[in-house]
């Protein structure tokens, strides 16, 4: 598989890593949009939200609860920050495996939410 987030996931591309579990594994986005950009994707290759299913939903249910715990550690969850996943190209998902990008540290634009 091509996939670049599987790869930084094995360990074969760098990344910053701020949180791993058996589940998933969590990194510093390169381009950021905000003073805080994590990207907290699951270890198992889902290309998007379409391929949720009933078994594979409980990582959703994770990747939340670890958003959670990141933005309390990363100083963000008491003035906000924003979780956002995109679904296909037309939303802008630019990599086909599922992943949300947790934002915070600065007043957010409200635009597209």
């Amino acid at each position: 598989m091509d996939c670049i987030f599987c790869k930084i996931i094995a360990g074969e591309i760098p990344s910053q890593k701020v949180y791993e579990d058996e589940t998933v594994y969590a990194f510093k986005d390169i381009n950021p949009m905000a003073p805080v950009h994590v990207l907290i994707v699951p270890k198992q290759h889902i290309a998007s939200v379409n391929e949720v299913t009933a078994e594979n939903s409980a990582v959703i249910a994770h990747i939340y609860e670890v958003a959670s715990q990141l933005a309390k550690e990363l100083g963000v969850a008491e003035d906000g920050y924003r979780i956002v996943t995109n679904c296909g190209k037309n939303a802008g998902q630019t990599v086909f495996h599922l992943h949300f990008h947790l934002l915070g540290g600065t007043p957010l634009k409200i635009e597209m939410c």
